[in-house]
């Protein structure tokens, strides 16, 4: 009786699979690297030395066979002067895009669970949604001894978006957070 999994193994993957994928997406070898977390000498000896093998060819392997994988993760062009990144942890949930002048508001979920989106289930956002999402990421417009909180982060008035700004929407309570693009 067997205690572990059995999974197919990669053997390796080849100098001209990796050439070819990153030319199918349009990367240079230093953007390669950027995205596999490596250097690019890593990238320029993956396409000189014929085979690569252990968690490299495991990855290029899966990228290969399921193109969906990159579609999923691709980041849309940015066409709204603002945009946010709504993580938990280090790991992307929502790319929040939004015309503060239009009051429209474009969204990306990066994760299926619902508990993890920046607006669950909704998928098209109004700028109202938005509104109280950000109000949901700051201490509440009524709390006690608001003004000193205000000042303490050198604001002048209850606006959610400097809040936000300026605490990152982190709540005591959760492992959320949001990050502006510059």
């Amino acid at each position: 009786m067997r205690n572990f999994m059995e999974y197919i193994r990669v053997d390796h993957v080849t100098s001209d699979e990796v050439r070819w994928f990153r030319k199918k997406y349009g990367m240079t070898q230093q953007e390669l690297a950027d995205f596999v977390g490596c250097s690019k000498p890593t990238v320029e000896r993956w396409e000189k030395n014929g085979n690569i093998t252990g968690a490299p060819a495991l990855m290029f392997e899966l990228l290969i066979m399921h193109p969906e994988l990159m579609d999923e993760r691709e980041i849309p062009e940015q066409k709204f002067p603002l945009r946010m990144w709504y993580m938990h942890d280090q790991h992307v949930c929502t790319l929040i895009d939004v015309d503060l002048a239009a009051q429209r508001v474009r969204i990306r979920n990066y994760t299926d669970d619902l508990q993890m989106r920046a607006f669950g289930k909704i998928e098209k956002p109004t700028f109202k949604d938005y509104e109280e999402f950000l109000e949901s990421r700051c201490f509440p417009r009524e709390r006690d001894k608001m003004k000193l909180i205000l000042r303490d982060l050198d604001l002048p008035f209850y606006d959610p978006l400097m809040i936000v700004r300026k605490t990152g929407g982190r709540m005591a309570e959760d492992r959320f957070w949001i990050k502006f693009e510059k």
